[in-house]
């Protein structure tokens, strides 16, 4: 948009500097070419008043600029000058300006005694144009200057559109990334400044309605709970065997209805971080067991310090967990694996990487496997990662091998 404006401004200004600057260089063209004529008749004429007189000689050798006299026996006095067809209809009683070779020559008609006397004065085109080139150049510097300071105006003031826009852009992606709590500066036009009005009003709705929902399925998953105090009683009114087995799975459906409703509870709280560092090495040392008994080499580089990233550590660990496992579960004994976290703005990089095989891209859908499994891990860092506002990659070379990278952002 800044460029676009730009444009414009310079195409408006360059047409109205064009339809200013054009007419008023032909003016200074022509008072220049009035003035010079001017000057030249004054010189005739001050020669005019001492024709018939002695004087005449005198008055031609001091005026300020070369002037020739036709007599009317055919002399002349002053600079010779050839006897044009303007001098000739001079001559006949007529003061005349007319083009001449390298000029103009005025021509000033006065009667005498004698006859017909023609007084010449020849104008240059050199004084014809004497300061008109310095005039256009300052006209020329003008119009650049204000052509650059409409430029300059209007970028400002685009300025003052984008900027909003673009904070309005980045408010929109932090919302779709997940972070509900991201809200627009309103600022610019009124137009920008209502829509960033309008953005922040959809996102409280938007954080209202999902928390209503989730209150909702806590609320209904507590419902569940009085039918299944009912069917508990039932079960032990039955025999031991039956009521072994029925009562695993009414322990089993307890359960899950209990996590729903702690997912519920925990997705309308606000959202907690932990220190990634702690949690990545408290899961390599709880791994590193296993891969001693494998023989398998495991390279660790974790930060010196803290680094805060917008995940539960339950969550955190259940993804190092799954990354860990799908490593330890889809390659031979002795792979070597490294497990590497960095700060990387907004947040952090965990990077799983193994020299083993490596996988087909299609194990990134849930529930696809290569190996028997669920096929639930690398989607349960997906959803990690994403729930963070962050993302997940993965590589896996043609000559083997395969790297895993979960991008958090910061708490």
């Amino acid at each position: 948009m800044r460029r676009w404006l730009a444009l414009l401004v310079a195409a408006t200004t360059s047409v109205v500097l064009i339809a200013l600057l054009v007419p008023m260089a032909l003016l200074i063209r022509s008072v220049a070419a009035n003035g010079a004529m001017n000057r030249a008749t004054a010189a005739a004429e001050s020669v005019a008043v001492a024709v018939g007189t002695p004087d005449l000689e005198l008055a031609v050798a001091q005026v300020s600029r070369p002037v020739t006299v036709f007599l009317p026996d055919g002399r002349t006095l002053g600079p010779a000058a050839p006897r044009s067809d303007a001098v000739r209809l001079a001559a006949t009683g007529r003061s005349v300006t007319a083009e001449a070779p390298g000029g103009r020559e005025v021509l000033v008609s006065v009667r005498s005694p004698e006859g017909t006397v023609v007084i010449r004065a020849f104008v240059d085109d050199a004084e014809l144009l004497r300061g008109v080139r310095e005039a256009w150049l300052a006209l020329l510097l003008l119009g650049l200057a204000l052509m650059v300071l409409g430029i300059v105006l209007a970028d400002r003031l685009a300025l003052a559109v984008t900027r909003p826009v673009d904070g309005l852009a980045k408010v929109s992606h932090r919302l779709a990334g997940g972070d509900l709590a991201a809200r627009a500066e309103p600022g610019g036009p009124p137009e920008v400044r209502s829509v960033a009005l309008a953005l922040n009003h959809l996102a409280g709705r938007i954080d209202d309605l999902l928390a209503a929902e989730r209150e909702s399925v806590a609320d209904l998953s507590h419902r569940l709970r009085t039918p299944l105090t009912a069917l508990r009683l039932d079960v032990e009114s039955l025999h031991d065997l039956d009521a072994e087995r029925v009562g695993a799975r009414v322990d089993a459906l307890e359960r899950a209805v209990s996590a729903v409703i702690t997912d519920a509870r925990r997705r309308a709280a606000d959202r907690e971080g932990c220190d990634a560092t702690a949690v990545v090495r408290e899961r390599v040392r709880f791994w590193s067991v296993l891969a001693e008994d494998q023989g398998r080499a495991v390279e660790v580089d974790l930060p010196p310090g803290p680094l805060p990233v917008a995940v539960r550590a339950e969550e955190l660990a259940a993804c190092v967990d799954a990354l860990l496992g799908n490593v330890f579960a889809h390659t031979p004994e002795g792979v070597a694996l490294s497990v590497r976290l960095a700060a990387r703005p907004p947040g952090a990089v965990l990077t799983v990487a193994d020299e083993g095989p490596g996988f087909d891209r299609a194990l990134l859908e849930r529930g696809s496997s290569a190996g028997g499994s669920t096929g639930l891990g690398l989607d349960i860092a997906r959803r990690t990662a994403e729930d963070a506002g962050g993302r997940l990659s993965v590589s896996s070379p043609s000559g083997g091998g395969a790297t895993v990278e979960v991008t958090l952002t910061g708490a």
